[in-house]
């Protein structure tokens, strides 16, 4: 008799054990009916005149959905979604003055405004903004490396962004 008690509760530890490692955070839905979604290039209206952001931007999303795999990426033409993303701040500020009164570190801040649209059924299924930031070192009041502080940011904003297309939450 304890040998049987025995299997089935193996046996129940093992479903249960099985059955919860399934489970993942990430949501893995997409919208209804959109499997093919289109990105064309970020519009920048920042006034920040930081040359090539927007290409970087649409380049980085572009990326991060095809290495995601959930959706596929096309052009407006054959797509199912239309991501519409619009650079709409970019902020310089210091974050670090040292006792001399020299800036040692700045923080980056940008925001993104996004609009997914479902070109079937011609509606809008969400539109969000999305705000990040990165930050630098500064050096001679210089911002030599401002761009390491802008591509911090653009990885966590398009991060986001794909999270909240693939997932129906």
């Amino acid at each position: 008799m304890t040998k049987a008690i025995n299997y089935i509760l193996i046996l129940l530890f093992t479903i249960n054990f099985i059955s919860c490692s399934v489970y993942s955070f990430r949501g893995n839905n997409p919208p209804e009916g959109i499997k093919t979604v289109a990105v064309p290039l970020f519009v920048d209206n920042s006034g920040y005149a930081e040359a090539g952001i927007k290409e970087r931007f649409t380049e980085l999303l572009k990326n991060r959905i095809i290495s995601d795999n959930t959706l596929k990426l096309v052009d407006k033409t054959k797509a199912d979604g239309l991501l519409t993303c619009t650079i709409s701040s970019i902020r310089d500020e210091a974050l670090v003055i040292s006792g001399s009164e020299n800036v040692t570190k700045r923080k980056v801040t940008i925001s993104v405004s996004v609009i997914f649209d479902n070109l079937k059924k011609q509606t809008k299924i969400w539109e969000r903004t999305y705000e990040n930031w990165g930050e630098y070192n500064s050096s001679s009041n210089s911002f030599s490396e401002r761009e390491v502080g802008i591509t911090v940011a653009r990885d966590k904003i398009t991060e986001d962004i794909l999270n909240d297309i693939i997932s129906n939450w």
